[in-house]
């Protein structure tokens, strides 16, 4: 697994105070993607030891919610090991902390992969930039689905997707809110 880059105290990319990892691949390459950069999955640096300490470093601060993953995508076939091994360790060394996953590829053709047990957040579909609204919570396009994976996967049919804090962006567009953060649940 390659990345480009860990961002700390981020609260763009998921509930709270965050840190980010900001993979690289993607087999996407939607039209008006933030982070062209990324889709090379050669690109960026080496994930090694030292990226993983700075990642556990963040986690060990309380005030830190827990990790996003990005990119890229971290379910592009250059990923998915790699990333579904460091979420089950973050899962183990720090489970009150969530973790967040963005994906080009939708819930129904991803809930049997592994990793999936190890998210609590998937953002989930492909950037449609005739979609595109800025004022929407932690997705690019109106078309994304932001998912409750943990309440997904206890339904009889996994295959229906629950929204986390249901349909957020009805009740942001509503009542204004200036920013996102603290979250929709508040």
């Amino acid at each position: 697994m390659r990345y480009h880059n860990i961002t700390t105290d981020d609260m763009l990319n998921g509930d709270g105070l965050r840190v980010v990892l900001w993979v690289a691949g993607c087999e996407h390459c939607c039209k008006g993607c933030q982070n062209p950069v990324t889709w090379d999955p050669d690109g960026g640096l080496a994930f090694d030891e030292a990226a993983r300490q700075e990642i556990f470093a963040e986690l060990d601060k309380s005030y830190i919610s827990g990790i996003t993953f990005s990119g890229g995508d971290p379910l592009h076939p250059a990923n998915r090991l790699e990333v579904k091994a460091l979420m089950a360790e973050i899962k183990s060394r720090y489970p009150g902390k969530t973790i967040w996953l963005y994906t080009g590829d939708s819930w129904e053709d991803i809930l049997q992969y592994p990793l999936v047990k190890y998210v609590d957040v998937l953002v989930d579909g492909e950037f449609h930039l005739k979609e595109r609204d800025t004022k929407l919570l932690w997705k690019g396009s109106a078309n994304q689905r932001v998912i409750d994976v943990q309440k997904t996967l206890l339904q009889e049919n996994p295959s229906i997707p629950v929204l986390h804090c249901g349909n957020y962006a009805q009740e942001y567009v509503k009542t204004e809110k200036p920013d996102n953060i603290g979250g929709c649940c508040d």
